[in-house]
């Protein structure tokens, strides 16, 4: 199993996130993935993608039981 790094950078980030460079890049750009630039690269903190993660899915599950009361009426 591969260690990952407390700070990433675009190819560990995007390996870790399960998504494309692309992807991050274009969530970077957009402002929905905290990121912050070394230089001119782009890091991602480990503990703050999870964090991040976590609030995303929270909001997911909390709009997915808003639906289910919803219909449940």
């Amino acid at each position: 199993m591969v260690e990952t790094r407390e700070v990433m950078d675009v190819r560990e980030a995007s390996e870790y996130l399960g998504i494309s460079r692309e992807t991050l890049y274009k969530y970077v750009y957009e402002e929905k993935i905290p990121a912050f630039k070394l230089g001119n690269r782009w890091k991602f903190k480990k503990t703050v993608l999870d964090r991040w993660m976590e609030k995303q899915s929270a909001q997911f599950e909390q709009r997915g039981s808003r639906r289910l009361r919803a219909t449940a009426k």
